[in-house]
């Protein structure tokens, strides 16, 4: 059984099937869960709008869903997938491009 917080969330990394790369996180609910197990496109729930987000229903940008595997803790999943264009709202092909910098953790 999935652990979801208290907030009724879970964690999920977005991975790409092709080659490995880590493309975002985003969280789950239950609902969100269950609607991309049903049609393996990826859902999420949006913390700030407080609502389910089809991702790519707005930029196209889809991910097709080619595995979901959950962590040892069951508190975080891993979501195998395959992205129909590029993943961060940026336009940039993942999320993660920004370097650390130290003022950062200011």
């Amino acid at each position: 059984m999935l652990n979801f917080d208290d907030n009724g969330l879970i964690p999920a990394i977005i991975q790409d099937v092709r080659n490995g790369e880590v493309l975002m996180l985003g969280y789950m609910n239950k609902e969100s869960l269950k609607r991309t197990l049903a049609i393996r496109d990826v859902w999420f729930y949006s913390r700030s709008r407080q609502e389910l987000w089809h991702k790519g229903e707005t930029s196209g940008n889809f991910l097709r869903v080619k595995s979901i595997t959950k962590d040892c803790d069951s508190d975080a999943l891993l979501i195998e997938a395959e992205p129909t264009g590029p993943v961060c709202h940026t336009g940039n092909r993942t999320c993660f491009f920004q370097e650390l910098e130290s003022e950062d953790t200011a």
